[in-house]
């Protein structure tokens, strides 16, 4: 069995064990035969527990001097100090909450050295605890009040040797025994013949059958570590979070799953006028909360009660009856089984109304001044400027202004933009002159609606820059002419009849099948495989890609049903276009598979991601008339009136992909799904391909970088372990996130042409040159308003034109895919195409390529 612990007795009979074995320890008798001569040579110390005669407690009588009660300290620490063992410290998470459980104390009290007291000691040694053990009850309770054990085990099988049940009473009356686990050893016989409940009513946590075996009185110990002594430390940890309510400024209210309140911090009896204790345990109903209309109280439970958060306002009753105006938010809690168990209100009082309306006031007083002055010009001549408006009118109409954004300024869903612009308003008052003007400066600009745009200087600092940005992020002006472009009022393409063979993997052509080679690599030729195919690449690479991607098997339909799919999506794609036909459907398509396949973008999506993004990158052009959307807002083309001349070649691709898909049942791969995952499909698909339209761009890049981007560099700056990679989990993987990668995944894969090996990036800017001329001769035969003038096929520089859309679109937002995705050949691909490009402006060239030698 090996030596024994080093043991020591102290002179009020406590004994210290040291939790490792001593170098000159002896073998296990010989140390009885030694614990048996200290303890007969040891001078007790008399009296210090003496039973009344009418109770069956113990009283407490401190005849031992401090002076003697430390120096056992002293001589205790000394003795736990020569010991080598480590204090084990263990990390314990609990809800968001993370602390440290250090070494945990046991106190062993028995009045007699046996088989069990050191098979607990030799447990104790084993566990790495630190161990302690006493003779009488007056010395344990003095060393439970010095050390605060985590664990106390009380001998309880010689009831006239020692009261345990006494003993543990006494315990229980200190304070710090709130979180202490108290065991009693009782008789193997006594399992039968005694209750257990003497023991519960005495203060016992549980009680341990004799069992001298050193493993028995190990499991028991690390039991009680991973089970009472974990949850003790847990309701510990509650007292702090209960600090922090009853010290929170915020009205808190706790109700049961029944609506029967449990706990409400000072700040809510303060506000609702209640004294301490005055609302636990009453219901929902007994608390007076008033709302004008009927179903308000129903409104919130039904959203509440499906473990929604609902967050509003309503008017309150205080307990003397007046009415306060509350902005609420009420958490439901999910307990035991899943279900739902407490309801948490936090509650804030809104502002008076009163006073809002004179913040409104003094906020339109301050406009008059500004515009009388003229300090602020609205360089938008043609824009109407809200403050003058609004401080025109009469007292009546005024009136109703302030009430109404009186409202305005109270509601709950509150934009994070009017957030920022109330914060600024309040920081004014306060602000030296200087300052203040230059928040006005900020609020002119924060009122602006396009707030991720870039604004461009006078055309002629870049005109090429000026057109491409201008054209593509705006949807133009509405002419209100007589030349209306009818646009897409012809019926759906049917699918070609050559197209209609049976193909399938196993019978693409060998010239095909060739060009399809390394379609997992970036530099993939999609025009060698256009070449091949006739200029129907997308049925051919779409069957592969899809087949690697395993989406019959997610979609639960069969080849034939894809391959229809791609043949009546790829009809539908014009062919007379020079760049936007089913090869640039192809293209993306390959570079979205190609992006799904980087690790860190396979770590983040999930299935119906991939299957998402892939059919979301097949569809997003089809039936695009080699137009911008400028040009049909102009011309007032049905699809334009259609979509209200917002999105709208982004809103046709997605809208006509599932009226092609669902019309017929031979080509619907979306037939077998189930409901609620086809709907999450669709969400997915058209939030994908409205992505893809220009006009948000920056909104899209930005978000991606501040969401995404910035906080994987902080965690990667902090270093990485354990902790930061479920950080690093959390930020990928959130709902918000998925939704932010997936749209700049699509979208790079949309405009990845400058990105491509020079060859292929070269030919690209000539196809998107050619749509563009075309679109300004129409514009011109139509005489239409000329969206992007510098694409005069007579004047135009196309490396001009490539250069300002690398700048403005191409390079920050790869720069930040690159950050997240690690596309090192892509940026290569994008540094040495924008070198040709720079050379060919350097030689004041405009075409392509340059001229022959």
């Amino acid at each position: 069995m090996g030596c024994a612990p080093s043991i020591h007795i102290s002179d009020s009979r406590v004994v210290y064990h040291s939790g490792k074995e001593s170098e000159d320890s002896t073998s296990p008798n010989q140390t009885n035969t030694t614990m048996s001569q200290q303890l007969q040579n040891s001078n007790p110390v008399p009296g210090l527990f003496i039973k009344s005669p009418n109770t069956s407690t113990y009283k407490v009588r401190t005849n031992a001097s401090k002076k003697d009660r430390r120096e056992n300290s002293m001589e205790a620490e000394t003795q736990t100090s020569r010991s080598s063992i480590k204090a084990t410290v263990t990390d314990v998470q609990f809800g968001p909450m993370r602390f440290h459980q250090d070494q945990l104390q046991v106190l062993l009290v028995f009045t007699k050295e046996d088989n069990q007291s050191n098979g607990f000691c030799w447990a104790c040694e084993k566990a790495g605890f630190k161990c302690t053990i006493a003779k009488n009850p007056q010395s344990a309770l003095e060393c439970f009040l010095e050390k605060h054990h985590d664990i106390i085990i009380i001998d309880h099988r010689h009831s006239r040797q020692l009261d345990a049940e006494a003993l543990c009473r006494s315990i229980r009356t200190t304070k710090s025994s709130e979180n202490t686990v108290i065991i009693g050893v009782v008789r193997r016989g006594d399992r039968e013949e005694t209750s257990i409940m003497p023991l519960i009513a005495a203060g016992f946590t549980r009680r341990y059958i004799e069992n001298s075996n050193i493993m028995a009185c190990y499991n028991e110990l690390i039991q009680l570590e991973f089970g009472e002594v974990r949850s003790q430390l847990k309701l510990r940890a509650c007292n702090s979070i209960f600090t922090a309510l009853e010290k929170s400024q915020e009205a808190i209210e706790i109700k049961s799953e029944d609506h029967i309140i449990q706990y409400v911090n000072p700040a809510f009896e303060t506000a609702m006028g209640y004294q301490t204790g005055e609302l636990l345990g009453k219901e929902l109903t007994e608390v007076p909360l008033n709302e004008k209309k009927a179903d308000f109280l129903d409104t919130i439970n039904s959203c509440i009660k499906i473990g929604k958060e609902w967050q509003g306002i309503y008017y309150a009753k205080k307990k003397n009856g007046d009415n306060i105006q509350q902005n609420v938010k009420i958490i439901p809690v999910i307990g035991q089984g899943g279900k739902i168990r407490h309801y948490v209100s936090i509650s804030r009082l809104c502002n008076d109304i009163n006073k809002v309306e004179k913040t409104c006031e003094r906020v339109q007083a301050e406009s008059q001044t500004d515009i009388q002055s003229c300090r602020h010009k609205d360089r938008r001549k043609g824009s109407l400027d809200v403050r003058s408006t609004t401080s025109r009118g009469s007292d009546g109409s005024s009136q109703r202004r302030h009430s109404s954004m009186a409202r305005i300024h109270s509601m709950t869903i509150e934009a994070p933009i009017t957030k920022v612009i109330n914060i600024i308003n309040a920081a004014q008052e306060s602000s030296p002159m200087p300052v203040a003007e230059a928040l006005d400066r900020v609020l002119e600009i924060l009122r602006t609606t396009e707030l991720y745009s870039p604004q461009l200087g006078t055309k002629d600092d870049d005109p090429h820059a000026s057109d491409l940005v201008g054209g593509l992020m705006s949807d133009g002006l509405r002419r209100l002419s007589g030349n209306e472009y009818i646009f897409s009022s012809k019926q759906v393409h049917q699918v070609p009849s050559h197209l209609i063979s049976p193909i399938s993997l196993n019978d693409i052509p060998p010239r095909i099948a060739q060009a399809m080679e390394n379609e997992e690599y970036w530099d993939f030729n999609i025009f060698e495989l256009e070449a091949a195919t006739h200029k129907r690449p997308l049925v051919y690479l779409g069957l592969k890609i899809f087949a690697r991607f395993g989406i019959c098997e997610f979609l639960n339909c069969s080849e034939s049903t894809l391959r229809s799919w791609l043949q009546i999506v790829e009809a539908n794609y014009h062919s007379s276009n020079s760049y936007h036909n089913s090869t640039h459907s192809a293209d993306v398509l390959h570079a979205t598979a190609y992006f799904l396949s980087k690790e860190r973008v396979k770590q983040t999506l999930d299935p119906i991601d991939e299957v998402a993004a892939l059919i979301a990158a097949t569809v997003h052009d089809v039936d695009h008339p080699g137009r911008t959307n400028s040009f049909l807002c102009n011309a007032g083309s049905e699809l334009a009136i259609l979509y209200n001349d917002t999105a709208v070649l982004e809103s046709h691709h997605a809208a006509l992909a599932f009226q092609l898909t669902t019309r017929d049942d031979k080509c619907n791969i979306f037939k077998n799904m189930e409901r609620n995952e086809y709907r999450t499909l669709r969400q997915a698909i058209i939030d994908m391909v409205l992505a893809t339209e220009m006009t948000k761009h920056f909104e899209h890049v930005n978000k991606f970088v501040n969401s995404i981007n910035k906080p994987l560099a902080t965690l990667e700056e902090n270093g990485a372990n354990s902790g930061d990679g479920e950080s690093v989990k959390s930020v990928l993987t959130s709902p918000e996130n998925r939704i932010l990668i997936k749209r700049m995944l699509i979208k790079c894969a949309d405009v990845s042409n400058p990105c491509r090996p020079l060859e292929q990036c070269i030919e690209w800017a000539g196809r998107i040159s050619e749509e563009y001329f075309a679109q300004t001769d129409e514009e011109k035969r139509q005489d239409l308003p000329v969206v992007m003038p510098v694409f005069d096929r007579n004047t135009c520089s196309i490396p001009k034109s490539q250069i300002s859309f690398i700048d403005y679109f191409i390079t920050d937002m790869f720069d930040a895919w690159d950050a997240f995705a690690d596309l090192p050949n892509l940026m290569q691909h994008l540094d040495n195409n924008f070198k040709y490009w720079k050379g060919l402006d350097e030689k004041k060239l405009r075409s392509l390529r340059p001229p022959p030698e």
